[in-house]
């Protein structure tokens, strides 16, 4: 079965940190580009971080660039997602996708195009 599972979500106070983990079984992720979304309840879905595990490129949204680092494992076929410095304001559903169109695709492209998509995990900042 190919699936994303993702996990390390969790409670937190403002200024702490979080490690997510996406890992991924029945496919190789050099093979695809991988990003992680975020979702709060009524508010659309939005990319946060992305990597192309081939050649370790990554991408950053503005509003975690310097808090947010993701990388990847190749050999375990994980993907993290290190978060540091967290704020309320990053209260969400964390999800990990990933696409086989590459990095610019998986950033601009429609996120119900991507090839897979985890179940999510939350993530919960108090102030």
């Amino acid at each position: 079965e190919v699936r994303l599972v993702e996990s390390g979500g969790g409670l937190v106070q403002a200024g702490g940190s979080l490690r997510l983990s996406c890992g991924a079984s029945g496919l190789t992720f050099e093979d695809y580009a991988v990003g992680w979304f975020r979702q709060v309840s009524g508010k659309e879905r939005e990319g946060v971080s992305y990597i192309s595990p081939g050649d370790g490129s990554t991408y950053y949204a503005a509003s975690v660039k310097g808090r947010f680092t993701i990388s990847s494992d190749n050999a375990k076929n994980t993907v993290y997602l290190q978060m540091n410095s967290l704020k309320p304001e990053d209260t969400a559903v964390y999800y990990c996708a990933a696409d086989r169109g590459g990095l610019h695709y998986l950033i601009v492209g429609p996120e119900d195009a991507h090839d897979l998509w985890g179940q999510g995990t939350q993530v919960t900042v108090s102030s």
